[in-house]
């Protein structure tokens, strides 16, 4: 009324006038609600251990190793875990064989009964290990060997009374093979295997085929050997 009075104003102005007050009013008081400070709640610390369970490599179970390198492909074996091999020449047994996988020349020898008395060991890898389906001939002369096999055992026991001659793809070993000019262990066991999967050679030309023979090589095997 004293404001009314004083200035002079209508009732209607004067209650449009207390709207704005109070919608100025209620404006200043959530603006200051809206921007009062707020208190925040501070991360959980990280349980180091567990961190350092999911970053750190599980180890394997107890009693075992970590794994290595593998040092290479396993020696070929047969059925079961074993190889079958043949020994024969100055061996007391000579024979078909059956040894475990992993197997040494050595093993085979005993197996056939041990060597004969003044047998020639030269040029056997006692030390070596065998490959399924493979072929032991004791007593074979280092180099070249007779056709028809190493050794070319004469009647009676005795050493070759045949002439050396050329070495036969068919039933020479891997040793009898490696003394030919360019012929290594894993290409003398590439000849063997090509034997085992064709049924043997047929031609002394069929030896292109084996995996590490060119034209070159060929050359200069071609005169020592015979099918």
């Amino acid at each position: 009324m004293w404001l009314q009075l004083r200035c002079g104003l209508e009732p209607r102005t004067l209650a449009a006038l207390a709207v704005v007050l109070v919608a100025a009013g209620v404006f200043a008081a959530m603006h200051f609600w809206s921007t009062r400070p707020h208190s925040v709640r501070a991360p959980d610390p990280v349980n180091e251990a567990a961190h350092a369970r999911t970053s750190t490599p599980t180890p394997p179970p107890d009693g075992a190793e970590a794994p290595e390198p593998s040092p290479g492909l396993p020696p070929a074996t047969g059925p079961g875990g074993h190889i079958v091999v043949d020994v024969s020449g100055k061996v007391r047994r000579p024979g078909i064989r059956q040894l475990p996988s992993g197997a040494r020349v050595a093993d085979a020898l005993r197996a056939a009964g041990g060597v004969r008395e003044g047998a020639d060991l030269t040029g056997l890898n006692r030390a070596r290990v065998l490959m399924d389906g493979e072929q032991i001939v004791v007593g074979a002369p280092p180099g070249p060997s007779a056709i028809g096999g190493a050794g070319a055992l004469a009647p009676g026991g005795g050493e070759g009374g045949s002439p050396a001659g050329p070495v036969s793809l068919n039933t020479a070993t891997v040793e009898q093979l490696e003394t030919l000019p360019g012929v290594g262990p894993v290409l003398a066991q590439h000849i063997v295997d090509y034997r085992a999967q064709h049924g043997g050679f047929r031609s002394i030309d069929e030896l292109r085929e084996v995996n590490g023979i060119g034209d070159r090589r060929f050359a200069d095997l071609q005169p020592l050997v015979g099918p």
